[in-house]
């Protein structure tokens, strides 16, 4: 019988920060809701902390690639983006 290998297919950043964003949400509507109880509510803070890290860290990291992009040989020095409108 043939073994298969896992999968090492990575989920995309931009899917992971889609997904916690989306889960953050979630939390937050449930605790606004009122209905959990102070364990669940402190569960809850807990893991919507390391979500909005999450997120903060991965647009971090979103920042840093446009730097990049904009200046390679100098991304410190690269102006910020500046939408149009």
């Amino acid at each position: 019988m043939a073994k298969t290998a896992p999968s090492s297919v990575k989920t995309p950043p931009s899917v992971d920060f889609e997904h916690s964003l989306d889960e953050l949400e979630q939390l937050v509507a449930r605790m606004e809701g009122g209905e959990l109880s102070l364990d669940e509510s402190l569960a809850s803070f807990e893991r919507g902390i390391g979500l909005f890290r999450h997120c903060q860290q991965s647009l971090q990291q979103a920042e840093l690639r446009v730097r990049l992009l904009l200046d390679p040989d100098a991304p410190d020095s690269a102006e910020p983006f500046e939408p149009e409108l």
